[in-house]
């Protein structure tokens, strides 16, 4: 009989353990999503624990409760914004639907929102769909795509110092002023200056035209690219006229030399 009440007393306590610690247990902390990303920040979004609803197949349908703090100085009219959702693997497998409107500076407000999953959501993503005028400004400059070509084809292609491959090539600008900027073996290096407004779209096209080089050129192993006249080359040394003065250079410091085709002068 002892026996058997120690017993049902360890299993007691065990059922007591296990209980403390469930009614102990930390809920996971609220995802938090703050927009813009970067610069001032303008609302604050808490999402609690997701609730499964229902499900069929692969579908499944979820509810969490949504806290949206203003964090700006004036009042948010109205904004939209699209809840794009991810598993674990950063793949996206579903999407919802959120609405704020009249959020005075420091309101909160409280709501619950749906999402529709193919998974376990692991993390978020807020895209902003409708604005109000005065949020345009916070919304990410707007890029246009233009084609950008040169005569010759196949130079190489940077955009504000940025190597952005070879012509022709589609690339992606934003509003403002930029500096496309061209190069191939056997021509001159050329900038093309590029401004895009806001009110552009996409489907425009620049075309640069190499003009031809008229010197030979050095590449040089530390970096550096001369452009001269190759005087003579032997096993051991090249010898350059760079701007009407000779230079000699160490075989050894010549990467690559590039001549350029010239008459035989006349007799």
């Amino acid at each position: 009989m002892r026996a058997y009440r120690l017993a049902t007393w360890c299993i007691g306590l065990a059922i007591g353990l296990v209980l403390f610690a469930a009614g102990n247990a930390k809920e996971p902390p609220p995802q938090v999503i703050v927009w813009p990303a970067s610069g001032q920040p303008v609302v604050r979004f808490s999402f609690g624990k997701f609730k499964e609803i229902s499900s069929t197949g692969k579908r499944h349908d979820y509810t969490t409760d949504v806290t949206a703090e203003n964090l700006w100085n004036k009042k948010i009219s109205r904004a939209e914004f699209a809840l794009y959702v991810f598993d674990k693997a950063k793949v996206r497998i579903g999407d919802g639907w959120i609405a704020i409107s009249d959020v005075g500076p420091g309101g909160v407000v409280k709501f619950q929102t749906g999402i529709t999953a193919s998974g376990t959501i692991a993390s978020m993503e807020l895209v902003p769909r409708s604005l109000p005028t005065e949020l345009q400004a916070f919304l990410p400059p707007k890029a246009i795509s233009i084609t950008v070509n040169s005569v010759p084809q196949g130079a190489e292609l940077k955009i504000d110092g940025t190597p952005a491959g070879t012509t022709p090539k589609i690339v992606q600008v934003t509003p403002g002023k930029h500096g496309l900027t061209f190069s191939k073996e056997g021509f001159n290096s050329g900038t093309f200056p590029l401004e895009i407004t806001p009110d552009d779209v996409s489907g425009g096209s620049v075309s640069y035209e190499l003009g031809t080089s008229a010197h030979d050129t050095l590449e040089l192993r530390d970096g550096s690219v001369l452009s001269g006249d190759v005087q003579s080359m032997s096993a051991t040394e090249v010898v350059v006229r760079i701007g009407g003065t000779v230079q000699h250079f160490s075989r050894n410091q010549v990467k690559r030399i590039v001549l350029i085709q010239r008459e035989p002068p006349s007799e």
